[in-house]
């Protein structure tokens, strides 16, 4: 195991794009992190200053107690796994596995001991014979970890691994990967731009937007206390509503008259009110009025779809709860507001 510490770590393309603004953070043993952010944010080319496959403008990177700026890949004792699973075709499951091992020169006979051993763990032990041709999509993937695991690595990365699968076999696998991290206690950094992977696999998630860091926290840190608007769009299915508000002298943020809030003392003026849509239900008594235009089935719950306040508003029922298109009056769980500036987008 290693831990991981970035220190004011920049990259800077020589046609002058600022693809990761200097950013700093630590990496415990054994934790597992995940990157997470839309295309583009920096999230790929932070994990490949990691792994040493891209150079560091400025800044240090240590894992463990050593500075490797410097050092080559294949000296860092890291072991990658590319959304692609660069398998090589030609050979077997097992050479597949225990290729970088013979390039290190190790035994035959240690080779096959750890090739065993990880197919063991993986499930693949009837496969070691197979082509990568004659497996499915989740076992080239379990091949392509087995290859890792057999280099016994400090660190694991995982750069968009799951993306190429279809959407149960990715459900199986994040549950798989999360726990053989734990069996194995290698510490981690996992790279998606799929939130639910994030929150479902993380220790702790690194939300990137534009090449800069938004937020770090555990998944409940992260969905429960957003620190700007842009994490609190991202992370979450559906997202969180925002509205436009005003806080008058009363320290209440208004939205329309009717429709007010208790505003946090730091807020004046423009603020957005940001509500979580499972954190309202419908009920007679209740204070807010919504207009419902769309039912969305979902199966396990219903999503509702329309205008509070004549601004775009969803809320998320469980699918005992009848629910139709017109007026409904909701009842909001107690501290479910969030205040954010319209401005810098900032948690108030």
């Amino acid at each position: 195991m290693a831990k991981v510490t970035l220190e004011q770590i920049h990259k800077v393309y020589p046609n002058g794009f600022e693809a990761v603004t200097p950013s700093s953070f630590d990496i415990p043993d054994g934790e597992f992190v995940v990157l997470v952010g839309p295309s583009g944010c920096g999230k790929s080319t932070l994990l490949r200053m990691i792994a040493g496959l891209e150079d560091i403008s400025s800044g240090n990177l240590s894992i463990g107690d050593r500075v490797v700026n410097d050092v080559d890949p294949a000296d860092r004792n890291i072991a990658m796994v590319f959304q692609n699973y660069a398998l090589y075709p030609h050979m077997t499951v097992a050479k597949n596995m225990g290729y970088g091992l013979k390039n290190r020169g190790v035994s035959k006979e240690e080779i096959a001991k750890k090739v065993q051993e990880a197919a063991e763990m993986l499930d693949l032990t009837k496969y070691l014979d197979r082509r990568p041709s004659q497996l499915s999509g989740g076992q080239r993937q379990r091949v392509a970890m087995g290859r890792a695991i057999v280099r016994n690595p400090d660190l694991f990365l995982f750069d968009e691994p799951l993306s190429n699968l279809d959407a149960k076999l990715r459900n199986q696998m994040r549950i798989e990967i999360r726990a053989l991290q734990r069996r194995l206690g290698v510490t981690a950094i996992y790279v998606t731009h799929d939130q639910v992977e994030a929150m479902t696999m993380a220790d702790r998630i690194i939300v990137l937007n534009e090449g800069r860091i938004e937020q770090i926290g555990t998944p409940t840190e992260i969905y429960e206390n957003p620190a700007s608007t842009f994490v609190a769009g991202f992370m979450g299915a559906p997202p969180m509503n925002l509205l436009k508000a005003t806080v008058n002298g009363s320290g209440t943020a208004k939205v329309t008259d009717g429709l007010e809030f208790d505003a946090p003392v730091t807020a004046e003026g423009d603020v957005l009110v940001g509500i979580r849509p499972e954190d309202l239900e419908p009920a007679e008594d209740g204070a807010l009025q919504m207009d419902v235009q769309i039912v969305e089935e979902l199966g396990a719950n219903r999503l509702l779809h329309g205008l509070m306040g004549g601004q775009a508003f969803s809320v998320s029922v469980p699918k005992q709860q009848a629910a139709q298109a017109g007026e409904v009056r909701l009842r909001m769980k107690s501290g479910a507001t969030h205040f954010f500036n319209p401005g810098t987008g900032r948690r108030l």
